[in-house]
C-alpha cells in the first residue's frame, strides 16, 4: 500500500462506484473514502431497470452493501462539476484528494424536439415510465438496440400499442450488425417495426419522421445509446478521448486517478485495442483492478466483455469483441435456438452471441479467454458442443 494515499473520493454511486468502496476495503485501505452520488438513492443495479423493475416485477435493485460498515462518507444527490489540482469541485463545495475514482458512468442521449420524451438510464427513470405503460397506451420507442427492445418488450407485455423506430435495416444493427440483427426481427410480432426510418424530432403528440409522417403516441421512449459522463472533466489536465483514457491498469493520465465502468476507455491487451464497454459486467469486474492500481499493486485488466439481455421471450448473451472478427458463423436456425460465431483470421473466437443457447455462451467465453482456434466444418452442426470445436 501506498502510504501518501490517505483520502480516496470515488466519484460515482452506481455499481463501478460502490464496488470501487468495496476493493478498496477488503485490499486493507484504512484511510478515508468518500463516495459522491448525483442520484439521491443508495447505489442500485442498472440491468434490472429495463427487466424486473420496468415488468413490475421489482420495485428496486439497491446493492447489497453497507456503506456505514465500510466506514465511507456517502453523499447522496451530490454532483461533481470539475476536477483541478487534487480538488474535486462539487455542488456541495470543494473536496480534496490523494487519490481519485472517476466512476460517472454515461448519459443518454436525447433527440431534439419540444415533445416529452422519456430515457431509461434511472431508477427514477424506470418507475414513472412502468406507470405510463397500460394497456391501450400508444408507445413509440426510437431505437431497436439492447436497451429499445426490452422497453417494447414490457410495453407489449403490458398491452400497450407499440411502435419501435430504427434508423438501421434492422434491429441491433449498431449493436452487432445488421445481418445477425435480422434474425431477430421476426421476434417483434405485434409490434409496429419501422426500419430504416429516422426521426426528426420528438413533438407533443408523438414522432416527426424525416421525409414527413407522423407517428402518433402517449409515450415516446428514446433509446439511441448513451455518451460518457465526462463534461465535468473538460477543463482538467485529463486525457479524454471517447470517455476516460486509461492504459491496461486503469490508469489515467493523471497521477493516482483511475476510472471503472461505462466512462472508462481502457487498453485491451487481449484485442490489442482500446475499449469502453457500457455493461454491468465492466462495473463488477473493473474496481478490483482500480482498486490494486491505487494503492501501488500490480494488476492489469483484461477482460473478455460480457452482457445479455432478456426480450421477446428470448436470452441472448454475448462475450467478446466481435469488431476484432473478420467473419460470421452460425449455429442453428433462426426459427430456433441459435448461435452466431465471430472468428478472426486465424480461426480464433473474437467473440460470440447465444441466442438461447447459454451452454455456447459459457464455452466460447473460456475460448475467447484462453485464445483456441476452431474446427469451422464441426462449428456450424449446432449438435456438437462449443468446446468440441477446438483445434
Amino acid at each position: 500500500m501506498v502510504a501518501y494515499v490517505n483520502h480516496v473520493v470515488v466519484v460515482g454511486a452506481g455499481l463501478a462506484g460502490v464496488r470501487s468502496v468495496e476493493a478498496l476495503r477488503a485490499r486493507g485501505f484504512g484511510g478515508r473514502i468518500t463516495l459522491i452520488g448525483q442520484e439521491r438513492h443508495r447505489p442500485y443495479d442498472r440491468p434490472p431497470l429495463s427487466k424486473a423493475v420496468l415488468a413490475g416485477d421489482a420495485e428496486s435493485s439497491f446493492v447489497d452493501s453497507d456503506l456505514a460498515v465500510l466506514e465511507t462518507d456517502f453523499w447522496p444527490g451530490v454532483t461533481a462539476k470539475a476536477l483541478r489540482d487534487g480538488v474535486v469541485e462539487t455542488t456541495e463545495g470543494e473536496l480534496g484528494y490523494d487519490g481519485l475514482v472517476i466512476a460517472t458512468g454515461a448519459e443518454p442521449v436525447r433527440l431534439p424536439g419540444d415533445g416529452p420524451q422519456h430515457v431509461l438510464r434511472t431508477l427514477d427513470d424506470a418507475l414513472e415510465l412502468r406507470a405510463m405503460l397500460v394497456p391501450g397506451a400508444r408507445v413509440a420507442v426510437i431505437g431497436a438496440g439492447w436497451i429499445g427492445a426490452e422497453v417494447a418488450t414490457a410495453a407489449r407485455r403490458a398491452g400497450c400499442a407499440v411502435t419501435v423506430i430504427e434508423a438501421g435495416p434492422a434491429p441491433l444493427t449498431h449493436a452487432v450488425g445488421a445481418e445477425l440483427g435480422a434474425r431477430t426481427r421476426s421476434w417483434y410480432d405485434g409490434i409496429d417495426l419501422r426500419l430504416d426510418t429516422m426521426v426528426a424530432a420528438v413533438e407533443e403528440g408523438g414522432v416527426a419522421l424525416v421525409g414527413g409522417g407522423f407517428v402518433e403516441a402517449h409515450v415516446v421512449v428514446t433509446g439511441i445509446g448513451v455518451r460518457p459522463a465526462v463534461e465535468w472533466l473538460a477543463d482538467a489536465d485529463l486525457d479524454l478521448h471517447n470517455g476516460v483514457v486509461t492504459d491496461e491498469h486503469l490508469r489515467t493520465s493523471l497521477p493516482n486517478v483511475v476510472a471503472v465502468g461505462d466512462c472508462a476507455a481502457w487498453w485491451s491487451r487481449r484485442f490489442g485495442r482500446r475499449l469502453r464497454v457500457e455493461h454491468w459486467d465492466t462495473a463488477l469486474g473493473a474496481p478490483e483492478v482500480a482498486a490494486a492500481t491505487l494503492l501501488g499493486e500490480e494488476a492489469v485488466y483484461d477482460p473478455v466483455p460480457y452482457f445479455w439481455s432478456e426480450q421477446f421471450g428470448h436470452m441472448v448473451q454475448y462475450a467478446g469483441h466481435h469488431p476484432a472478427g473478420e467473419r460470421l458463423v452460425y449455429r442453428g436456425e433462426v426459427t430456433g435456438k441459435w448461435s452466431a460465431c465471430w472468428l478472426a483470421a486465424d480461426d480464433t473466437l473474437a467473440a460470440v452471441l447465444a441466442a438461447d443457447r447459454p451452454r455456447d455462451l459459457v464455452q466460447g467465453r473460456r475460448i475467447i479467454e484462453a485464445g483456441h482456434r476452431l474446427d469451422t466444418e464441426r462449428l456450424v452442426d449446432p449438435d456438437v458442443p462449443l468446446r468440441d470445436c477446438v483445434v
